[in-house]
């Protein structure tokens, strides 16, 4: 009774039963084991799919951002990379922009996220986008109040003006609670392998999670518009919200095609 499987018993292993067999014996959790073969099986299915999305928007010459919003550790570059890790790499994007230069602070807000939008037939995942002065600025002080209003009173003008110009815009918010939250940054802080994600931004999230409600909420209820609407993608697992965050940008971008 093990816990865990062998290479001398994976080179034995030439079935499924066998693999269950070798489970049990191992003290394996069988119902942990087949959601996990579930789940790539799945994750196949999806991805091939997302192929076919990225095919439809070269051969219809359209644009395409995705938004990938939440906490922090709410599992956002998790989902991108399961998106973009079988897609052709010449017409999609990642785009994790570092914090502003001192040249760009200078300039208007939204000028250096203009800079990375898509061309024709391309898509853009945006880990983070100009969002990040509706809530996390705001909530650690790094914008003062009358450029966080400003921000406000633009963002919505500014996306109707990317409607107007034919780009597709799909904006998702992923939403985790605080004790998970809390449970991923000790999981982050004893991974070598992921401790440079933990930065002290993040740290500050659990201790300014209400503030960051706060924030959160005031932002949907002033962006959430007709021709660019949130999506809310409950992400505690993280594998189950892989699938509804492309069951959701597929429906999006099929209704708003059709528009």
């Amino acid at each position: 009774m093990s816990g865990y499987l062998t290479n001398e018993d994976l080179a034995n292993i030439d079935s499924k039963n066998k693999l269950f067999e070798h489970a049990k014996t191992h003290g394996i959790d069988t119902d942990k084991l087949q959601f996990e073969l579930d789940y790539e099986q799945q994750l196949e299915a999806l991805q091939v799919e997302l192929i076919k999305l990225q095919r439809w928007v070269q051969l219809q010459q359209l644009r395409v951002v995705i938004i990938f919003e939440g906490r922090d550790a709410a599992g956002k570059g998790g989902t991108i990379k399961r998106f973009a890790e079988h897609l052709n790499p010449r017409s999609m994007r990642i785009v994790a922009l570092p914090k502003p230069t001192d040249q760009e602070q200078g300039q208007w807000y939204f000028r250096r996220y203009i800079k990375q939008l898509p061309n024709v037939g391309e898509i853009v995942f945006f880990d983070r986008s100009w969002y990040n002065r509706a809530v996390v600025e705001p909530v650690m002080g790094f914008c003062t109040d009358d450029q966080y209003q400003q921000f406000m009173r633009q963002v919505s003008e500014f996306e109707h003006m990317l409607f107007e110009d034919g780009l597709l815009l799909i904006k998702l918010w992923f939403s985790i609670d605080k004790q998970e939250q809390s449970r991923r940054f000790q999981r982050r802080m004893k991974n070598p392998l992921k401790q440079w994600k933990l930065s002290p931004v993040d740290q500050k999230g659990q201790e300014y999670w209400h503030k960051y409600t706060y924030y959160k909420e005031h932002m949907f209820a002033q962006t959430h518009t007709s021709f660019s609407p949130w999506t809310i993608i409950k992400s505690n697992s993280k594998k189950l919200s892989s699938w509804r965050a492309y069951d959701m940008s597929f429906l999006s971008l099929s209704t708003k095609a059709n528009q």
